[in-house]
């Protein structure tokens, strides 16, 4: 006999806009722009500075890497309510065409990282011009 349970909440879509993943097995929230010249890819990195980021290409996959400690009053506890998160994330994402990853650059700003990749030139899309004759 199968159990159907009936609820107004799609459990599986919240469970995917959990907060920024650390240790917990969330995902962290990416952005991902393409235009004819490049992918910008921007991540919420709230609290991090660059020194605790790191970014790698390989293969055209993007992987995003950061840690950042708790605090010395996180050691002492006395916490109420505690949301705030320290820790460590990955994310890694593949990117769909060829990219120039030497050409890459990221910068933190506001609690947001963002990540510039040129598209190699095989990627880009090329104008072919129509003759008459």
């Amino acid at each position: 006999m199968t159990t159907y349970y009936l609820t107004p909440w799609n459990y599986r879509r919240m469970r995917s806009h959990r907060p920024v993943g650390f240790n917990g097995g969330r995902r962290l929230p990416l952005d991902v722009q393409s235009d004819g010249e490049e992918y910008v890819i921007t991540a919420p990195v709230p609290g991090f500075k660059a020194e605790d980021l790191q970014i790698e290409i390989l293969d055209d996959v993007l992987t995003l890497r950061g840690e950042i400690e708790s605090d010395e009053v996180e050691k002492r506890g006395g916490y109420l309510l505690r949301e705030i998160h320290h820790g460590s994330f990955s994310r890694s994402l593949r990117l769909p065409e060829a990219t120039d990853a030497s050409k890459a650059e990221a910068k933190v700003e506001d609690g947001l990282l963002k990540v510039r990749i040129p598209k190699s030139e095989e990627a880009r899309p090329k104008e072919i011009k129509v003759k008459a004759k």
